[in-house]
């Protein structure tokens, strides 16, 4: 048994010293067609690092010929077969933008943006790159509304979107947490802009009616009036869509304390302007 397998592993390190071998020979080779071709075969039978390796080698030298535009398909998806989505993005939309009228164009939009997708974190971190992908694949719907991969993109930016929109939640959330009342109010009036038909809207509604209220109580008195009006009607308009919420009862309370604090602010004006 010792043997055999040594028998074995000597045969598998011959194969790969072979494989590797002709690799590097293909790699020196001055012969353009031979070096297209092999890249092309190690691309089918997706082996895309040696294909890539390849076709970064002859697409200098094919301009202008019939294979170039196949080529610089086949690196791009190379890119993206082996995890590097962003420089898969960069060739992606370099096709598309050069072979503008090849009947590839379309998959290669689609594939950049498909690229900028893969590059979206966690919701937790920044989104700049999701923001990216959204645009991505909402210009390639636009640029081709009957393609077959429309219903994919629309699934990914719904994906997408509730990752947005999860982030844009948790972020007003914090901001009420650690009592940055301004700042909450703020986010929650863009929560509500931008995600008009989210879950989170009852729960929002209410927190910005809460958030309003402690602002105009940390307020300065130049401030409190117009800061308690607002909780006012922050908590007029959440009673108007939400009359049955399960935070009516705190919400009505911070409502009623809002209209005490006004009466007492309008009776002090009244005493001092009679003084």
């Amino acid at each position: 048994m010792r043997n055999c397998f040594r028998f074995l592993l000597i045969c598998l390190l011959f194969v790969a010293a072979t494989a590797c071998s002709k690799f590097e020979r293909l790699r020196k080779t001055t012969d353009m067609d031979k070096k297209y071709q092999a890249a092309v075969a190690y691309y089918e039978k997706k082996d895309y690092l040696k294909a890539d390796i390849l076709f970064e080698d002859i697409i200098p030298l094919l301009k202008g010929s019939k294979e170039s535009e196949l080529a610089q398909f086949y690196r791009a998806y190379s890119k993206y077969y082996t995890g590097d989505f962003i420089l898969a993005e960069y060739y992606f939309k370099n096709f598309y933008e050069t072979f503008s009228r090849s009947e590839l164009a379309e998959e290669a939009m689609f594939m950049r943006a498909m690229s900028l997708y893969e590059q979206s974190p966690s919701f937790n971190l920044d989104q700049t790159n999701t923001y990216t992908a959204v645009s991505a694949l909402q210009s390639f719907i636009n640029a081709y509304p009957e393609s077959k991969h429309r219903e994919k993109c629309g699934q990914l930016l719904q994906e997408l979107r509730t990752k947005l929109e999860h982030k844009a939640y948790e972020q007003a959330i914090l901001y009420a947490r650690i009592g940055d009342n301004k700042a909450a109010v703020v986010a929650f009036n863009n929560f509500q802009r931008s995600f008009p038909d989210s879950d989170y809207n009852e729960e929002i509604a209410f927190l910005k009616v809460q958030s309003a209220y402690n602002l105009a109580k940390q307020s300065i008195p130049s401030k409190r009036t117009d800061r308690f009006r607002d909780a006012v009607t922050y908590y007029q308009g959440f009673i108007d869509k939400y009359p049955s919420s399960k935070y009516l009862r705190d919400a009505e309370k911070y409502y009623e304390d809002s209209v005490e604090e006004l009466g007492e602010i309008s009776n002090s004006l009244q005493s001092s302007a009679t003084k």
